[in-house]
């Protein structure tokens, strides 16, 4: 959880630019293949008329700072931890300390999830990411994306490719038009 805190975007909320235009439809075509695939009671979970749309899918991603992410220990136990991102178009840019817990675990298994929410009862929004993430080392991480982290602390990114995506809005909640 430190990292999380040093983790904080330049600008607070809203740090990232939003990426509405092309990204959105990208956005609706990846939550539309992961839904073509998904269960009846998935599919029942998240009913298409409380699903956001791709412009909102963008701008409520762009909006956000933080997200829970969950990653698999070696021995099977899961992990979670609060962590800061930064989304380019469908990868989401993870800092992290060097040796910390999310590391070592994506060495061993890339999978994770990220756990975007807001709101609670039947005013709020979630957005779930599944995806690979790869640890990239500084140097290799885009310069705008490096930016939005001060300070020196983040020794590794993780990057992660969304693969899945899910997102439910609730009737009380009010995501963004699109």
């Amino acid at each position: 959880m430190a990292s999380a805190h040093h983790a904080l975007p330049r600008s607070g909320a809203g740090h990232c630019r939003p990426r509405v235009d092309g990204m959105s439809e990208a956005l609706a075509a990846l939550q539309d293949r992961t839904f073509s695939r998904a269960t009846a009671a998935t599919a029942a979970a998240y009913p298409q008329d409380r699903r956001l749309t791709g412009a909102q899918l963008a701008a409520y991603l762009d909006q956000r700072a933080f997200a829970v992410i969950g990653s698999g220990r070696a021995d099977g136990r899961p992990h979670a931890a609060m962590s800061s991102y930064i989304r380019r178009d469908a990868t989401f840019w993870l800092p992290t300390v060097t040796g910390s817990v999310r590391e070592r675990n994506v060495r061993g298994q890339p999978w994770v999830t990220l756990v975007v929410t807001e709101g609670d009862h039947d005013r709020h929004i979630v957005v779930l990411v599944e995806g690979t993430a790869a640890i990239v080392a500084p140097p290799g991480v885009p310069a705008d994306v490096r930016s939005q982290v001060s300070g020196d602390w983040a020794g590794a990114w993780l990057a992660v490719r969304a693969e899945r995506l899910l997102s439910y809005a609730s009737q009380g909640a009010h995501p963004a038009p699109g």
